[in-house]
């Protein structure tokens, strides 16, 4: 399929909760636009690296349990971010990578902003069996 990446904008959720109540002003929100954000279909969450987490401001939740591709780690999520990617968002809690890993979007976001990858354009698109419009599946 190749490399698929995406710009994404991160944003610190309880900022944007502080600017809905009037406590804090726009353009103090802690955020930052990752231009090349990868798009990591194995993966289930967002990850960040630390760096990243320390600049946002995020909170640790907690150590968990966690399975990766060699081997059983402890890994701590962070608080939600709001992420969005072409004009659609989600709210979703973080996990954290080393600093020389890249931003990794996984399935838990993709799939609530509907968004699947075209693996021929090696791009984000939303998912055709929608019309391209995001669309929340309850069943």
């Amino acid at each position: 399929m190749g490399r698929v990446t995406t710009e994404a904008l991160i944003e610190n959720l309880e900022d944007v909760w502080a600017v809905r109540r009037g406590r804090l002003a726009p353009d103090q929100v802690r955020r930052t636009i990752v231009p090349n954000a990868l798009v990591d279909t194995g993966a289930i969450a967002l990850s960040l690296p630390t760096e990243m987490i320390h600049q946002l401001g995020l909170a640790a939740i907690g150590p968990k349990n966690t399975l990766t591709a060699t081997e059983t780690a402890i890994t701590t999520p962070y608080e939600a971010v709001r992420l969005t990617i072409q004009d659609r968002s989600c709210t979703v809690d973080v996990l954290e990578v080393p600093n020389q890993v890249p931003v990794l979007i996984g399935q838990i976001p993709l799939e609530f902003m509907d968004f699947v990858v075209d693996p021929g354009q090696r791009r984000l698109i939303g998912n055709p069996d929608h019309g391209g419009q995001q669309v929340h599946e309850l069943l």
